[in-house]
């Protein structure tokens, strides 16, 4: 297994718990921004119309994608430059 692999391993691991943070409270703010509310629905809320529930899945997954994306290539690049492979 190559150096900068293993040397990756703990910082994908701390990268995607500080990624999941990131992500969640960009989703918050940006769903104050399209509704108007603090609190996004959940998929039992029976109180809200399907519509808001997908509305809000659909932008918590696009925002944790890239959220996830921008840390992990962001880590990989860390390590290159600390190792001087690419951790693949």
């Amino acid at each position: 297994m190559k150096t900068s692999k293993i040397a990756y391993k703990p910082v994908g691991l701390v990268l995607g718990a500080v990624s999941g943070m990131i992500a969640g409270a960009a989703f918050k703010q940006a769903w104050k921004l399209i509704e108007g509310e603090g609190d996004a629905p959940d998929a039992l809320d029976e109180d809200r119309p399907w519509r808001q529930i997908l509305l809000a899945a659909a932008v918590q997954g696009a925002i944790f994608a890239v959220v996830k994306a921008a840390v992990e290539r962001s880590g990989a690049q860390a390590t290159r430059r600390v190792t001087g492979t690419w951790p693949a």
